[in-house]
């Protein structure tokens, strides 16, 4: 065989052994430079492919070389928009994106939301997204991934939940301020039912439901009742210190007392008109201290009414012993 043709021998087999390389990516710089992805004609390299990463859309663009849009493949990348801003580890803030301000683009539009963008390759299932790198921000987005949002919204939504200002009652007692030494007092509050609140949270509309859950009643002189469900109630007058309800107590001393009740509330949300989920934990709210006036009773035999004796045993003209 001629040194020419023993030549061309080797190159149609370089081009084959070349043509037969098995799809593969790697990431170039500005974005994920694809060596195919399967979705090409057999036998051909789309080389020069680049992937970049659109903030906005939260998603990447597939460009050729040249700038240009190339062919419609899968991008080999997942993508997730941390609302922490955290451009490093979890306890690196990026302080651009902390004090970044995301007004609305319309009058009557939400504000968007400064997050940080990170990348993990697709092939991972559930990444621990603190260890991929941040590819893009800080920016506003105002068209968040829901899925990325809920999760942030059920991350946080307890801490939410307790800031709002829910209406927690009053503590109220039979008879008050004053009451007698080891007569029964009638304790109750007037929390009212569920109270509901529309809030916006990371730029999502948010229905909260706060519900009494229990009760949990202090007397000030170191007893305690509850928690309970009971609210306690109020009743007659006329059966102050001689109906026995089950939230009332009973003082073995005089003195003043100061005495508080909390609430504990349980509560639901709801993300844009979605499905009522729960929230895992409570907010208790205690009442401001009311001060009971315990007073003791006497009894005597006495001639004279107050109005015949007003200095008579008991009377306030009496002299006090």
């Amino acid at each position: 065989m001629s040194s020419g043709s023993r030549a061309l021998s080797v190159f149609v087999c370089l081009v084959l052994l070349f043509s037969a390389l098995p799809a593969a990516a790697v990431d170039g710089p500005g974005g994920s430079t694809s060596w195919g992805t399967g979705n090409e004609e057999e036998g051909t390299i789309d080389a020069g492919v680049i992937w970049k990463f659109d903030p906005i859309k939260g998603e990447a663009v597939r460009v050729g070389a040249g700038g240009t849009p190339g062919p419609a493949t899968e991008d080999p990348n997942q993508y997730m928009a941390d609302v922490h801003c955290r451009s490093g580890g979890t306890d690196t803030p990026d302080r651009g994106c902390l004090t970044m301000e995301c007004p609305a683009k319309t009058p009557d539009g939400e504000e968007g939301t400064p997050v940080i963008w990170r990348q993990a390759p697709k092939s991972i299932t559930n990444p621990t997204w603190t260890d991929y790198p941040a590819v893009s921000g800080p920016t506003c987005l105002y068209d968040p991934q829901p899925e990325n949002v809920l999760a942030n919204i059920a991350a946080r939504i307890l801490n939410d939940f307790r800031q709002l200002p829910v209406n927690p009652g009053t503590l109220e007692a039979q008879p008050f301020p004053h009451t007698l030494k080891g007569g029964p007092t009638n304790f109750y509050t007037t929390t009212t039912g569920e109270q509901a609140f529309d809030v916006t949270i990371l730029g999502q509309a948010v229905h909260l439901t706060a519900t009494p859950a229990n009760y949990s009643y202090t007397f000030g002189d170191g007893t305690t009742l509850g928690p309970t469900p009971a609210p306690g109630y109020p009743i007659p007058e006329t059966e102050w210190l001689s109906n026995e309800t089950r939230t009332s107590h009973s003082y073995t001393d005089t003195g003043n007392y100061p005495a508080t009740i909390t609430t504990s509330f349980t509560g639901t949300y709801s993300v844009n008109n979605g499905p009522p989920l729960p929230i895992n934990g409570t907010l208790d709210i205690t009442t401001p201290t009311k001060t009971i006036h315990v007073w003791k009773t006497e009894k005597a035999l006495v001639a004279d009414t107050c109005q015949e004796n007003p200095n008579s045993w008991g009377c306030p003209g009496a002299e006090s012993g």
